[in-house]
């Protein structure tokens, strides 16, 4: 329930642990995921990503922690060598007892693979273990010609259809139903402060539709995202 993100650094020296800054959000989060290091944007020093659930409006937050340094050349040591998206061992390998270090990249936009790390070495199976042989994988079924472009003709429907009802309130500029765009210049110190109220309420409501926009918006990018990334591996 609680929709903060305390932010540390661990050296190791004293102090270990180090208080850097804090996020805060007054909308409850049921559940977050972590970017992994290789989909940060390394140009803006971006250290973590974060995409935080939040229940009362369920939608998909992202919270990014950046480091207030100079973008303009590569950071090397914010961004020590993190895990590649490349396994270092099959399957097979590893049911039969291997163990190796992860496959290592720099995140230095160019950079090719490092050499893997290797960790402490292959440990037998025990006893107790049972063997089991690797089970050959079921082809997976290519869908039909017809429903390829399915999942892309339902976003597309889902995007107009969330455009349509989001564009209704931009006919009109009404805040409590009065337009602040058709209306006498206020004569009064009353009227004054009723206008800055109301403008201040639309102010708001603009800027909170706006954020709902721009996470529907990357919401909806992601889920393209994954359908091709998807359908490219059938």
């Amino acid at each position: 329930g609680d929709g903060n993100i305390r932010y540390y650094e661990v050296s190791m020296e004293k102090p270990h642990l180090t208080y850097l800054t804090e996020y805060r959000s007054y909308n409850p989060q049921k559940g977050i995921g972590i970017m992994p290091k290789r989909g940060l944007d390394v140009s803006s020093c971006e250290i973590f990503r974060f995409y935080k659930l939040i229940t009362t409006k369920s939608l998909i937050e992202p919270v990014s922690m950046i480091v207030p340094r100079r973008s303009e050349s590569y950071q090397e040591d914010i961004y020590p060598p993190t895990a590649a998206a490349q396994p270092s061992l099959t399957a097979h390998e590893w049911l039969s007892g291997m163990n190796r270090g992860p496959i290592m990249m720099s995140l230095r936009p160019g950079s090719e693979l490092l050499d893997s790390q290797t960790l402490p070495p292959e440990r037998p199976l025990s006893n107790s273990m049972v063997q089991v042989s690797p089970q050959p994988l079921e082809p997976m079924k290519q869908p039909a010609e017809d429903g390829d472009q399915a999942p892309f003709s339902l976003l597309e429907e889902k995007l107009a259809k969330w455009t349509a009802e989001h564009h209704l309130g931009e006919k009109s500029c009404l805040t409590n139903g009065f337009d602040v765009f058709e209306c006498s210049p206020p004569k009064t110190e009353n009227e004054l402060l009723q206008m800055f109220y109301r403008q201040q309420e639309e102010i708001r409501r603009l800027r909170e539709l706006l954020i709902q926009r721009e996470v529907q918006t990357k919401q909806l990018e992601l889920e393209i995202k994954n359908l091709r990334m998807a359908l490219g591996q059938l």
